[in-house]
């Protein structure tokens, strides 16, 4: 799942940056409100954490923004000012939830779970195709009752391909959703992780073709 971090603290953006890379987000880092907003109009962002104080657009003015153009994508935003009409403001404003500085990590990540589970058919995070199944929450996936150890890639290729299911999702849609806009790699890279990728599924008792080509196109789940 592709997030846009949009936060003018370089200290503070760089560790969430880290922090979210390593739970298998891909992440894009932005310091100002209009960036951002080119960003939010040129991709499609699964969640935007939002600083409120921000150069040239504030993320009031921002996420304002975002409701009116009609993108409804989580908003979280990320504020130092701890009272209730400012809580209040970031919610009229259009935000999802509001958290204050400084705050708890693991208290984030739970938070950014919970806003992109919001509008899931179901309750239950685990994913699964056939006998494959895949916790994004707890990053575990098996096939059968055998467990298989992903890099985070291939498990955000897996995730993807999951959430699409038969739909064809194509070399450049996969890095557009997998890696930030800061480490685009080439197709081949794509080829290489989702050959590895089925080779540790087969090596668990998956078929072959459970991830299929689909010559000219992508890949989909077979």
């Amino acid at each position: 799942m592709r997030i846009l971090l949009v936060e003018d603290d370089l200290h503070l953006a760089a560790s969430l940056s880290e922090a979210l890379t390593a739970q298998h987000y891909a992440v894009d880092v932005v310091r100002d409100g209009e960036t951002a907003w080119h960003y939010l109009t040129s991709l499609s962002y699964d969640l935007t954490l939002l600083d409120v104080t921000l150069p040239l657009l504030d993320g009031l003015s921002l996420c304002q923004r975002m409701r009116s153009q009609g993108n409804h994508s989580p908003v979280l935003m990320l504020t130092a000012r701890d009272t209730s009409s400012d809580k209040v403001k970031g919610l009229d404003a259009g935000a999802d939830a509001y958290m204050v500085k400084p705050f708890n990590l693991s208290e984030l990540m739970a938070q950014i779970r919970a806003l992109l589970r919001r509008g899931q058919v179901t309750t239950s995070p685990v994913l699964t195709w056939s006998e494959l199944r895949l916790n994004p929450v707890t990053y575990d996936v098996q096939y059968g009752d055998r467990p298989i150890r992903l890099t985070p890639k291939e498990f955000a290729i897996l995730e993807l391909l999951l959430y699409n299911g038969r739909r064809v999702l194509s070399r450049p849609a996969i890095i557009e959703s997998v890696w930030s806009l800061e480490e685009p790699p080439g197709e081949e890279t794509v080829k290489a992780h989702v050959k590895a990728l089925r080779q540790k599924l087969q090596k668990a008792g998956a078929p072959s073709r459970l991830v299929e080509t689909v010559h000219g196109r992508g890949y989909r789940l077979g």
